[in-house]
């Protein structure tokens, strides 16, 4: 006889910010989320990078995933995703691996390569940088690296987290 094996439950949430509500409300309805899934048995709490969308308050999605991870205690929290083109990759690497120190084995960042938002939005994040297809894994590449083991070729004070 077969038995059935208990499924791993995750949720992606966008934070939305509810009609007439504000984004304050809507960050502290995704904190209670996260804790009532959590106590549900789900196994991962995700927020999703969106700029410059009314009624989505997940834009600071780094700063959103340290939220919710200190307001949990198992659950594991992170991106889905956080978009690559946005974002320096030294930056992302700063950021979460800071939130992999202070919640040791509970942080996770999926990345994406859309924008995330629209065209002028995009050059406000990034500048005068355009993106394209091809940086997306030279990128990641540049990601793994820093948020890699120290190779012993690299400096002390070398730019990153590690």
């Amino acid at each position: 006889m077969n038995t059935l094996v208990k499924p791993k439950l995750a949720m992606l949430d966008l934070v939305t910010v509810r009609e007439n509500g504000t984004v304050g409300e809507a960050l502290n309805i995704a904190r209670a989320t996260a804790r009532h899934v959590e106590n549900l048995g789900f196994t991962r709490y995700w927020l999703a990078e969106h700029h410059n969308m009314p009624g989505i308050a997940s834009s600071a999605t780094a700063v959103l995933v340290g939220h919710i991870a200190g307001a949990t205690s198992r659950i594991r929290v992170g991106s889905g995703g956080i978009m690559l083109p946005n974002h320096a990759p030294l930056v992302v690497a700063e950021a979460f691996g800071t939130l992999a120190e202070l919640y040791p084995g509970r942080i996770d960042l999926g990345l994406g390569r859309a924008p995330g938002t629209d065209q002028q939005t995009m050059r406000a994040l990034r500048r005068d940088r355009i993106e394209t297809e091809a940086d997306f894994p030279r990128e990641v590449a540049e990601l793994q690296r820093l948020l890699g083991p120290r190779q012993p070729e690299q400096q002390e004070g070398r730019p990153g987290f590690m």
